[in-house]
């Protein structure tokens, strides 16, 4: 108790206070704006810290971090163009609600959905970070392949153009996953003698590319000021009937997000896309999703927030980064003599705690600024389309400028749009595109570690008992679906042979 006692008084101060309501301001802009990430957003602040104290320097992108991942949903609601690859998940969803004139019940439920979910990682934080970070450290090259593995199958299975259709445009975003340099042995491969291209293709420019710009393409001068996702009034009206209608998937989202998240180096992007297909699967009406159905966007809404406070478990119990936010925090912990690690718990329990409180405040503080933000949202509906595309093409071109500061991220965030502007008309799904950019290095990296862990025997990934459960999963889900889908195919044609 004295502990929490001294991180009260460590949180709550006129410093503290005000650097977490700034950043969070600051988080809330830059996160609805489109193409710009709350990694970016922590990214910016870090010059900042330098002249703060260690528990404001520390509340600072705690508080961005959590509001910047939040308001990435509104972007995606009303324009189509997620704030995040989490967000991509159900942004079919989110933005299908707007069109049906459901924008705010849509953004209420990503504001409240995230607020719980992310209170609910904290409680999970408080009485179990010690032991599932010890768990968690359990995990070798094996497990993260299945883990990785069975994310990118969710979303073949799940994607809006069907499971063909879904499990080529994942191939594509492995395939563009490849280039740059091989982990294993240090040479270039696809650059064709592009000396950018050594460096791989970026997810950031391809997502924006690939939703922004694609839609953009898409609507072009197409546009009604009168359309029904416009009127964002009340975002706050009808949530909690809504969420507890769907309570079971609010708290399965804010588990399996806390579970996903405590793992080192997979952050909440995997788990939001887990937890979504799990709705879909498990749902009484699986046909609606994708088609503005709330059923999905609370379970994986709810992961968001929950994988973010669990991803500081590995960071402030073993000094082990689980996401790239985390990884920049680590670093000002470090610069601020907080040195992350089992002595934090044991000769600073103050400073954990401390943490811990800020979780709170700025999860809290997300319910004014998320309705301030989604009342302000509608004026975007009040510029005319040709001023609103050519805003948002400025954005599209400065969040794929600043990721490595050269005009190549454009390029391929133009390249990368026209792909997806073609492959939509013809029925084909973006989002497992960039869950493949994003997830394909941590797949190759783990699985060529297995290998020349086990010396090519490909039936070592098998050995451990979490990497076998996560494999016979990863196989089942593929193994289910070809099974329902002959039966299916071959049913009729059964029919008709005893009807003859």
């Amino acid at each position: 108790m004295n502990a929490f006692i001294e991180a009260y008084f460590l949180v709550f101060n006129l410093e503290t206070l005000l650097v977490i309501v700034a950043s969070s301001i600051f988080g809330l802009f830059v996160g609805a704006l489109p193409g710009l990430t709350a990694t970016m957003a922590t990214a910016l602040l870090v010059p900042l810290t330098f002249y703060m104290s260690p528990i404001p320097a520390i509340a600072a992108i705690i508080s961005s971090t959590a509001m910047a991942i939040t308001a990435g949903d509104l972007p995606g609601t009303l324009l189509r163009i997620p704030g995040t690859p989490a967000s991509a998940a159900y942004v079919e969803d989110s933005y299908r609600m707007a069109q049906k004139g459901q924008a705010g019940l849509a953004i209420g439920i990503g504001v409240i959905g995230s607020v719980l979910g992310g209170l609910f990682g904290f409680v999970f934080l408080m009485f179990t970070a010690p032991a599932l970070a010890k768990f968690a450290l359990g995990f070798s090259s094996f497990e993260y392949f299945w883990l990785a593995v069975l994310g990118l199958s969710c979303a073949a299975l799940i994607s809006s153009g069907g499971v063909a259709k879904g499990a080529l445009s994942l191939l594509l975003g492995l395939m563009i996953s490849q280039v740059g340099v091989d982990p294993l042995t240090g040479t270039p491969r696809f650059t064709f003698g592009v000396s950018e291209l050594t460096g791989g293709i970026s997810f950031i420019p391809a997502m924006i590319g690939m939703f922004a710009l694609a839609e953009v393409m898409r609507t072009g001068r197409r546009f009604r000021l009168d359309i029904p996702q416009a009127n964002v009034r009340n975002p706050f009206k009808g949530v909690m009937a809504c969420l507890w209608k769907y309570r079971k998937n609010q708290v399965r989202g804010s588990i399996i997000g806390s579970l996903i998240g405590a793992l080192p180096g997979v952050g909440g992007d995997l788990a939001a896309w887990v937890t979504y297909s799990l709705a879909k699967k498990t749902s009484k009406n699986p046909e609606l999703f994708g088609k503005g159905h709330p059923e999905g966007l609370v379970e994986a809404g709810a992961t968001n927030n929950a994988a973010l406070s669990a991803s500081w478990i590995p960071a402030m119990v073993f000094g082990i980064p689980g996401d790239a936010v985390t990884a920049i925090a680590v670093g000002v912990l470090v610069m601020k003599g907080m040195e992350p690690g089992p002595q934090l718990l044991t000769t600073n329990p103050q400073n954990f705690y401390a943490v811990m409180l800020v979780f709170v405040i700025a999860n809290i503080l997300m319910l004014p600024l998320g309705y301030v933000a989604a009342r302000s949202a509608r004026w975007i509906f009040e510029v005319p389309r040709a001023l609103l595309n050519a805003a948002i093409l400025l954005f599209c071109v400065v969040g794929s400028y600043s990721i490595n500061n050269t005009m190549f991220g454009v390029t391929i965030m133009l390249v990368l749009g026209v792909m997806a502007f073609f492959m939509e008309k013809s029925g084909f799904a973006m989002a497992p595109v960039i869950l493949g950019i994003v997830l394909g290095p941590l797949v190759e990296q783990n699985f060529t570690t297995s290998m020349i862990i086990t010396n090519g025997n490909v039936f070592g990934l098998f050995e451990r008992p979490i990497a076998a459960v996560l494999g016979v999963a990863s196989i089942a889900v593929w193994g289910l679906f070809i099974f329902g889908a002959a039966r299916k195919t071959f049913k009729p044609k059964a029919l008709a042979g005893q009807v003859m």
